[in-house]
């Protein structure tokens, strides 16, 4: 993807006395009492902070924080407990400006963090006035925040339009490279696991990747509505029987390709939803009437696993079980080691995943983990991303 990156940028000696708008993804959990329960974004967003700091940059950073009401700000939407954690992780002071949009006073080599953008009143609408008056604030505009770009926001993609420069910092950057690597030009085989609650969440995604992939791996709900497109009797398990032909469509497309959506061959069960219930292997074919189904068996984990080691390329988004109840987390934990035991390129996306990730303690064996949620999904859709789509076009303007 041909994009302005910011590490070039500063390495050819273009930042120096500059001044530089960074839109950093912020946006990170707190408990009841405002304290950030995980710091994993504010780290993230660092090495594109002290990049511009090493330039010789006037550096503003922005992003948004939970949900706003546009124009109303509270005491609960305020980034200082982010600018306090950044201030720690940098040996530095963090300064927090509110009302920033009409004028930031900053020199080179100093840092200011700038209040919650989602209160900006037309942020979210992307207003062309305030988008206007965010690219003058600037010489550089520097996109840092791919959980945030598939969204066309005044911060995102409006201050994009009007800066002087607009660029990819190192996290977008990251993102572009790991997902142009999986899915652009893979190293086959490529099998991706998509898992979920509900195929109609992930039916265009499902769609898209069937087009792609050597084999489609569904999970959780996802794989009870295809095993109902299978012929197989699922009890009271949760899945969507209006679903069952657009399953079918997914795998006699995969089928057309010589490629394969695999369907459990056995199946973990239990009669109820609860961390305590009664776990039952079944043969996938043997599911009673008022079984629900909570987790692949231990047979088609084994296959999948011998599956994933020979990939090439595995693009992971969702557990296939309930992973959270110990019962019913086994599928999940083989699937999670094999990825990381395998050779293959891997790439790992949303909030799910990233529990599980965690929970099994591989994220240095996995090759690329995305930041994003709702981004990574979009760009599995195969949509063409709001940030990617400005950037390139900057970039082809200034060439």
């Amino acid at each position: 993807m041909n994009v302005i990156r910011f590490s070039d940028l500063c390495a050819s000696g273009q930042i120096a006395g500059k001044r530089v708008f960074i839109r950093a993804d912020l946006n990170v959990p707190q408990d009841d009492a405002g304290h950030i329960t995980e710091d994993t974004r504010i780290r993230a967003s660092l090495p594109c902070i002290r990049m511009a700091l090493d330039a010789g940059a006037a550096v503003m950073v922005t992003s948004h924080l939970g949900r706003p009401t546009e124009g109303e700000f509270k005491a609960a939407d305020s980034l200082a407990p982010v600018a306090q954690r950044m201030a720690e992780l940098l040996g530095r002071e963090v300064p927090l400006v509110a009302n920033w949009v009409d004028g930031v006073s900053v020199q080179p080599g100093q840092l200011v963090l700038l209040e919650n953008c989602r209160v900006n009143k037309g942020e979210k609408k992307n207003n062309e006035q305030l988008a206007r008056k965010m690219g003058a604030l600037c010489d550089v505009f520097v996109h840092d925040a791919f959980g945030t770009a598939h969204r066309a926001e005044a911060s995102t993609y409006g201050i994009a339009q009007f800066a002087k420069v607009a660029c990819a910092g190192p996290l977008l950057a990251a993102e572009m490279d790991a997902i142009t690597l999986a899915l652009a030009n893979p190293k086959r085989p490529l099998v991706a696991i998509v898992a979920g609650s509900k195929v109609s969440t992930k039916l265009t995604i499902l769609k898209s990747l069937a087009a792609k992939v050597d084999q489609l791996i569904v999970g959780g709900g996802i794989a009870n509505t295809f095993m109902l497109a299978s012929g197989l009797k699922i009890g009271k398990s949760l899945a969507e029987a209006d679903l069952v032909s657009e399953a079918k469509a997914v795998i006699e497309a995969m089928k057309a390709r010589g490629a394969a959506v695999p369907i459990p061959t056995d199946v973990v069960t239990a009669k109820t939803f609860s961390a305590d219930a009664v776990a039952s292997v079944k043969a996938a074919a043997d599911v009673a009437d008022d079984d629900l189904i909570l987790d692949i068996g231990p047979q088609t984990a084994a296959t999948l696993a011998a599956q994933l080691m020979k990939a090439g390329t595995i693009v992971w988004n969702g557990p296939v079980g309930v992973f959270e109840f110990a019962a019913f987390e086994n599928g999940t934990r083989v699937l999670a080691h094999a990825i990381a035991d395998s050779s293959a390129f891997s790439i790992a996306g949303g909030g799910d995943t990233l529990a599980a990730i965690a929970k099994y303690g591989i994220e240095k064996k996995i090759s690329y983990i995305s930041t994003g949620g709702g981004a990574f999904l979009e760009v599995l859709e195969g949509k063409t991303l709001p940030a990617f789509e400005i950037l390139t076009r900057r970039a082809a303007e200034a060439a």
